[in-house]
């Protein structure tokens, strides 16, 4: 095959995404025929490439789609020396690892994949596709409340994207974001003087979690994964 850079040969054979590579490539647990990997280094497949000292077999492998329901508690790390890391919470027989991500104290939907290149599209269609929670707070929700959360709220200096908001009870509603800032809405929320209780996606664009139980996986179904990889083209 032609030479193409390792991190694309990694995400090739679902090792990690191309971004997590590199990363592995910058703290050294790369080698390329026993000697150290660096940035930007092209590989052919005839090396002896190994990750951690552990061979990084040549063929592409087939691609998994997973959707699962995280619990608290999980964190969405693939260090298989971090406690509760998502990869062994999920257990799947395979290599798989998390596209994005949810606070350890956040509940719901996450995709788990052994297609590298699916992050950087993910990645490249942030701020266009919708990801939807179901979210309850300390006291009880107001109209204004509701309506700055809708029309953006200012954190870290910077005013979040319009969201589409609807109120479920006296204390939980249900909110739209079209963007995955880190601890988005629980900084939204403590911004207008209201602290998350209870933090569940419900939703990732058309994958839905509907009655899978928490700490569960499922495969996507051919249409789901028809769906999603047409969202992102």
């Amino acid at each position: 095959m032609e030479p193409i850079r390792i991190n694309k040969y990694l995400a090739d054979r679902g090792v990690c995404s191309r971004r997590e590579a590199d990363k592995l490539v910058a703290d050294g647990r790369i080698t390329v025929d026993g000697t150290v990997a660096v940035m930007g280094q092209k590989v052919t497949g005839q090396e002896v490439i190994t990750v951690d000292g552990n061979q990084v077999m040549a063929n592409k492998v087939s691609r998994v789609y997973l959707a699962y329901n995280k619990p608290v508690g999980i964190i969405c790390s693939t260090d298989p020396k971090a406690k509760d890391n998502i990869v062994d919470a999920v257990g799947y027989p395979e290599r798989v690892f998390n596209i994005g991500r949810l606070d350890v104290a956040s509940s719901g939907l996450i995709l788990m994949t052994n297609d590298g290149d699916i992050v950087n599209k993910i990645l490249r269609a942030e701020g266009k596709h919708e990801k939807e929670y179901v979210v309850t707070v300390s006291k009880k929700i107001t109209p204004d409340f509701l309506n700055n959360m809708r029309k953006g709220v200012l954190i870290d200096d910077e005013k979040t994207l319009p969201a589409r908001i609807e109120q479920l009870s006296e204390y939980t509603f249900k909110i739209i974001l079209v963007e995955g800032r880190n601890r988005q809405i629980r900084k939204m929320c403590e911004a207008l003087g209201f602290v998350v209780q209870s933090l569940q996606r419900i939703r990732i664009m058309n994958i839905e979690l509907n009655t899978l139980k928490t700490g569960e996986w499922r495969h996507l179904t051919a249409k789901e994964e028809a769906e999603l990889m047409a969202n992102l083209s």
